[in-house]
């Protein structure tokens, strides 16, 4: 047995005494944490029961130094210093002179146990050990090793070295001395601490999981392709990775494990991993490290996709659409002067109509000014952006629309002010005209049912601002034609978007998957367990999101974000995305967000 002498933990160790720090486990995470303690002037005790792990880890050392010497980062003593400060063992017992342990052994709660019960032999009294877990019980840890006061966890970023985000996980038998020791640590080697509780998958993997495990069941109920879905999220809420893309880089049988651990907590459906997620960690479909899972890769380990069987076709352009030359824009607000934008600079004729001429004349001259700052940036000639304004007619009925190819609607998403109009457009617009809705949450299909040619009737979801965003979802509904969806694409593909196929359900890609991500941060905050600036902190700096959550709902308008959780939830019939309560409350208060000045945060009025 080790020590038994009490620490005393009554005064916190500085992050300079944690000066031998010992990384059990040097896998890619594990040796990613060793480069950066290495880095930041630690001694590091690299320990791996496998040989080969230890000298790859080594090697990457290595290699990445060598890089940071060619770029000009370090100097060739610094980085022969930090050479040194490595060193690796087979051993647990390497870790007997450590002032903090952190292991990263694979996600196996019985394999965690086993090393802290080793570790707990050897290590002195007022050692820290730390486990790097994002899915299993950091308290039932600690209750399971000698000195529970002294266990957390410490949950770093993949790649530890470029990820500014640490979790550091307190158990309620975790001395807040220790928490404060590692909180200080993380500050020294530049990274951005949060102080989180203990439940499955913390504040980032908590939501992030939760998003991924639907994206995984909305590509295996061919509701739509993995390009798109990938596409759809990359391109509509600017993420670096799209979610499949993302579980092939984490591991689908690691997302499996961690989705597991907190629906065994939550009991929340959205968390019970979707079946596809078992079926390829069975077949040993484990993403990128396989060389197959969602995407197959040219080889194991590698980030590069090859075609394979589910690869879309470049000749895939459906049958011969119908020819488009003239677009009709229904309403004034700043979507629809967006849309007559994109289809003026491509060349179309536009007609953009509003309820009155003074309405549509104010649309207009909403797109001078954004044409006018393209020309003022260097994006665009003046000579062009006279020849797109010429090219846009405004007019105060949808009488207008008489001659014109394509009728796009964007007025308000309110289903009976948008079959009225679908009435409308049926008798005026000629016959073969396509008649698109830009909705975002009602149901297509209710839309071309007020015509009297469905089939004629599909959505083209654009995403604002219009002119800046690549993103249009497609929406077929069953009764739209084939060659309506054909000239869509084709369309898209002439106004520079990039189109994703859906069907007709309620969110279509983007707003079915971010909005039950933005709820589940909500009840966060509702349950206390972390703050809205720690939230946002960790999706921006752990997930890469260009906004956290509750930045990116005082954007969107809290009224406009629970209208959306209401029409899932109605569709979906699922407890889980049933609205916050906290979300109703501020709506029901006025708190509508940055255009009422108040939302999840207060804004200066202009």
């Amino acid at each position: 047995m080790g020590p038994q002498s009490t620490p005393d933990l009554s005064t916190p160790p500085s992050p300079l005494s944690l000066s031998t720090i010992a990384v059990v486990g040097l896998g890619t995470m594990g040796t990613g944490i060793a480069e950066v303690l290495t880095r930041a002037g630690r001694e590091v005790i690299g320990i791996d029961t496998d040989e080969t792990a230890a000298r790859q880890a080594v090697a990457t050392l290595e290699a990445t130094t060598a890089r940071a010497v060619a770029r000009e980062r370090i100097t060739e003593r610094e980085r022969q210093d930090v050479l040194a400060r490595f060193r690796t063992f087979t051993d647990l017992q390497a870790a007997a002179d450590a002032d903090l342990v952190i292991e990263v052994v694979p996600e196996d709660y019985e394999l965690k146990r086993q090393v802290f019960a080793g570790l707990d032999a050897v290590v002195r009294a007022d050692t820290i050990l730390a486990t790097g877990t994002n899915a299993l019980s950091v308290t039932r840890l600690a209750a399971d090793s000698q000195r529970p006061e002294r266990v957390l966890g410490v949950h770093f970023f993949n790649p530890a070295p470029a990820m500014k985000l640490v979790e550091v996980v307190s158990s309620v038998l975790t001395a807040p001395t220790a928490v404060a020791a590692v909180t200080e640590l993380a500050r020294d080697l530049g990274k951005d601490p949060i102080a989180v509780g203990d439940r499955p998958g913390f504040v980032a993997d908590g939501l992030l999981f939760g998003y991924l495990n639907q994206a995984a069941a909305m590509y295996e109920a061919r509701y739509a392709t993995r390009e798109d879905i990938d596409a759809a999220m990359r391109l509509g809420c600017g993420l670096p990775m799209g979610p499949l893309a993302l579980l092939d880089l984490i591991g689908v049988d690691t997302a499996r494990t961690v989705l597991e651990a907190m629906y065994a907590e939550s009991q929340d459906r959205l968390h019970a991993p979707a079946p596809i997620l078992g079926q390829l960690a069975e077949a040993g479909l484990t993403g990128r490290k396989a060389g197959r899972g969602f995407y197959t890769y040219d080889a194991p380990g590698s980030g590069t996709a090859v075609p394979d069987a589910e690869s879309p076709a470049a000749a895939d352009e459906l049958a011969a659409g119908r020819t488009v030359s003239s677009v009709g824009v229904a309403g004034s607000g700043t979507m629809a002067s967006g849309i007559a934008e994109v289809f003026a600079k491509a060349g179309f004729k536009v007609v953009l109509a509003a309820r009155s001429l003074e309405k549509a004349e104010k649309a207009k001259a909403r797109i001078a000014k954004s044409l006018g700052r393209s020309v003022d940036k260097g994006r665009l000639t003046a000579e062009a952006r006279d020849t797109t304004l010429a090219s846009i007619t405004p007019a105060g009925a949808l009488e207008a629309f008489a001659d014109v190819d394509l009728a796009v609607e964007a007025v308000a998403e309110d289903l009976a002010v948008k079959q009225e109009l679908f009435r409308t457009l049926d008798k005026v617009c000629k016959p073969g005209a396509i008649l698109a809705t830009t909705t975002s949450s009602l149901p297509v299909v209710a839309c071309a049912r007020a015509t009297s040619r469905p089939e004629d009737v599909i959505g083209m979801h654009f995403f604002n601002p219009a002119p800046a965003m690549k993103l249009v979802e497609v929406v077929r509904t069953v009764l739209t034609a084939g060659d309506v969806h054909a000239t869509v694409r084709a369309v898209c593909a002439k106004v520079r978007k990039h189109p994703v196929d859906c069907g007709d359900r309620a969110g279509f890609i983007v707003n079915a998957l971010l909005f039950p991500y933005l709820n589940n941060a909500i009840k966060m905050v509702e349950e206390h367990y972390a703050s809205l600036d720690d939230i946002d902190a960790a999706m921006k700096l752990g997930g890469g999101y260009p906004m956290g959550p509750f930045e990116l709902l005082d954007v969107v308008g809290l009224d406009v974000s629970l209208a959306i959780e209401k029409v899932l939830h109605a569709e979906f019939r699922d407890p889980g995305l049933a609205p916050a309560p906290l979300l109703e409350h501020l709506v029901a208060a006025g708190c509508l967000g940055r255009k009422t000045g108040r939302g999840f945060r207060e804004y200066a009025r202009r």
